[in-house]
């Protein structure tokens, strides 16, 4: 069985989350924290709708793929055979 150690000891819990708590007030200010935090869901937010978009748009294109490389087969075999037509006409 394989065990996985947290690189930096894991999330922090107790004493310390208050001690990350209280160095956060004092940068930003009790004013701030609550519109850092909006503003970072926000971020969050938006990069989850573009992530989607992208996904969206990869599935698509991979969907018109599949159908687009069986007609292009096709066109190549319908060139090879109007060449060799050619070729033995003349």
């Amino acid at each position: 069985m394989v065990s996985v150690i947290p690189l930096f000891g894991g999330l922090p819990v107790g004493p310390e989350l208050l001690i990350i708590l209280l160095v956060l007030v004092l940068l930003f200010g009790a004013n701030k924290i609550p519109k850092l935090a909006r503003s970072t869901g926000q971020a969050m937010g938006e990069f989850k709708k573009g992530r989607e978009e992208i996904e969206e748009e990869l599935k698509e294109m991979d969907d018109d793929d599949s159908g687009s490389v069986v007609n292009d087969e096709d066109d190549e075999f319908d060139d090879l055979e109007t060449e060799t037509d050619k070729e033995t006409s003349a």
